[in-house]
């Protein structure tokens, strides 16, 4: 068995990851990573360190990849199998953090709400842009997170590193999952990842958007589930 920590991405909760956890229950205990609390992507790292058992298996969605790739620099030897997801290990380029400077102050305004229904689109796949279940699951996450953390998680990714020098180094099994149709982190990032982590198995999920444990469950727990039975005997 195995102890599983997933991490969520920015204005994320753990409804993120409701509908993979059976999948991950099967092979042992899960735990869904605080990333509520801290200013930093190395501090998110360090609490989560700090929380974990001594060896586990993480798991990483958007924002939470860039954490997952923070304890790969902190402390690998304790992470037995690694899964990206829908992430990157590039730091923002300037128009990135420019755009964020934007919706932060958007989100100071009193206008997060406003700015949760307008991001949307971009969270999924176009096809899934009406899709009425999946823009009620991400109002939800932004409610059980709020602005004050919005803010936060948003500063923390501005000041985040380039993990692309850290990914030769990773030697437990990885598994990279990236949607072809993601609008948010083009799929090259995903290829990058892969082809950078010795080894990664590469899932790219056919017409599926940024939001993947969401949009593609059943795909997305079989991979999780393929990675896990490679180190839960």
């Amino acid at each position: 068995m195995v102890h599983t920590i997933l991490v969520p991405g920015l204005l994320c909760s753990p409804r993120l990851y409701a509908p993979v956890l059976p999948a991950v229950w099967r092979f042992g205990a899960a735990t869904v990573a605080d990333t509520r609390r801290d200013a930093t992507i190395a501090g998110m790292a360090a609490r989560l360190l700090a929380d974990a058992p001594e060896r586990f298996a993480l798991v990483g969605l958007s924002m939470g990849g860039y954490v997952a790739l923070e304890v790969m620099r902190q402390a690998p030897e304790r992470v037995v199998a690694l899964a990206l997801m829908s992430t990157s290990a590039r730091p923002d380029a300037p128009e990135q953090t420019a755009a964020r400077r934007e919706q932060i102050a958007l989100a100071r305004s009193g206008r997060f709400e406003a700015l949760v229904d307008a991001a949307f689109p971009r969270l999924v796949a176009p096809d899934r842009a009406d899709d009425a279940g999946l823009l009620a699951t991400t109002r939800a996450m932004a409610a059980d997170v709020g602005h004050d953390v919005y803010v936060r998680q948003q500063e923390a990714i501005i000041g985040r590193a380039d993990a692309r020098p850290l990914l030769a180094t990773i030697t437990c099994p990885a598994l990279v999952v990236h949607g072809t149709a993601d609008q948010l982190i083009a799929p090259g990032h995903g290829e990058e990842l892969a082809a950078g982590i010795p080894g990664a198995r590469y899932e790219p999920l056919e017409g599926c958007g940024h939001s993947s444990s969401l949009e593609r469950p059943e795909a997305c727990a079989a991979a999780l589930g393929a990675l896990l039975e490679l180190v839960a005997a």
